[in-house]
């Protein structure tokens, strides 16, 4: 959780304003918003049918039920949807989480994007010294193995662990492991690791979501101590930590993944999920405000998995250098981003290529005209505002 004085901001709607800023930038818009398919007859489980089958090894993870009710509800363009959510926490110290859900899209791009998203978010909040810990779980036989193998082991140490959670080893080792892992307990030092366990198209998939963070220039470490129930996640899992100042202890204010699992259980059928959730304190006003929304004159377009690594280090400089864009980061097909361009009838677009991502230049193109040029990427910002190519205002 993120403490306020630890950031820049006096009270949580300071922090919620920016958040929700940042997460317009790429797209995101509040869940709520987002248009109901018109069948309401389709039978989805209730909550409780699908939490009654559910070993949650988190406390967290109950909290994403209620998005993956509504997910399989809601009007999905091919691409997915880009969604936010602002949640009310419970526990000893009052906090809310700021959710961001990429809904419908099964590529490795989804949790890049979110690890992104929130990582700008962290950076505008001041926490300068931060840390992003990558783990992977697989797929449901691979977990099932991994969850096996952490049964064994623990068995194997059960005279030294608390009475109270022998009996749960049986029943779910991975809830067990994280248990032990958040008291320190020292047996979790040589617990088998999730990652020895995956297949080979597993790994490929796990290079792949690691090729987008090293090309977003953000550095991260392998840990296997961020797990979650295998109930509900699969594949990725990530957490982002920052340093108390004073003790030099990590303090984590993010956690999120891949939660097809679950929500394959409300959809009844194979679902694409995934999230993060940054939380902050409450403290002062909480209910942000917010600033008139700003539509972009510029479309952000790319063509080729070389240039689609790369858009989101564009992104972030476009982001730094306040110049808003509407993006097609989860889009695969260029006909189908520049029939977004066309719908949003902007006056340029950007396209970046394969040619270009390894040129390290894009091209800049007048819908008016067609005339276009390329530009290199250093210096695109400032091409941008010499040609006072500004937003509109809504």
């Amino acid at each position: 959780m993120i403490r306020l004085r630890d950031s820049r901001y006096p009270s949580t709607a300071g922090f919620l304003a920016d958040a929700v800023q940042v997460a317009r930038y790429y797209g995101f818009t509040p869940l709520e918003e987002v248009p109901r398919v018109q069948d309401t007859k389709r039978p989805i489980p209730t909550i409780d049918e699908v939490e009654d089958m559910i070993s949650f090894a988190r406390r967290e993870e109950k909290s994403l039920s209620s998005v993956a009710r509504k997910a399989p509800l809601l009007v999905r363009e091919p691409h997915g949807i880009l969604g936010y959510r602002i949640v009310q926490n419970s526990g000893a110290i009052s906090s809310v989480s700021f959710e961001l859900h990429v809904l419908g899209h099964a590529s490795a791009m989804a949790e890049a994007l979110l690890i992104v998203v929130a990582n700008a978010i962290a950076e505008r909040a001041g926490l300068h010294k931060r840390t992003l810990s990558i783990n992977n779980i697989g797929s449901n036989e691979s977990s099932g193995r991994y969850s096996r193998e952490v049964g064994t082991y623990l068995r194997k140490h059960l005279e030294s662990i608390s009475p109270a959670l022998r009996p749960r080893i049986a029943q779910d080792p991975i809830g067990s492991l994280i248990q032990l892992i958040e008291r320190g307990h020292p047996s979790i030092t040589r617990a088998p690791q999730a990652t020895e366990y995956l297949s080979e198209e597993e790994r490929r998939r796990f290079w792949e979501f690691l090729e987008y963070l090293e090309m977003a220039s953000l550095p991260y470490e392998l840990n296997g101590h961020v797990l979650g129930s295998r109930d509900v996640w699969s594949h990725t899992l990530y957490e982002l930590s920052t340093q108390d100042e004073e003790t030099g202890a990590r303090i984590p204010f993010a956690f999120g993944g891949r939660y097809d699992p679950l929500a394959s259980r409300f959809a009844k059928r194979p679902d694409s999920a995934a999230m993060i959730a940054v939380s902050v304190e409450v403290r002062g006003a909480s209910k942000p405000k917010l600033p008139a929304h700003t539509q972009p004159s510029i479309f952000f377009a790319h063509i080729g998995i070389e240039s689609r690594r790369k858009s989101l280090s564009v992104l972030e400089t476009l982001r730094g250098a306040e110049i808003p864009v509407h993006q097609s980061l989860t889009y695969e097909r260029l006909g189908d981003q520049m029939a977004q361009a066309r719908k949003l009838a902007v006056p340029f677009i950007l396209i970046l290529g394969h040619k270009e991502a390894v040129e390290d230049s894009i091209i800049v193109r007048e819908v008016a005209t067609n005339f276009q040029e390329s530009i290199p990427l250093p210096e695109l910002p400032g091409y941008l505002k010499k040609r006072r190519i500004a937003a509109r205002t809504a």
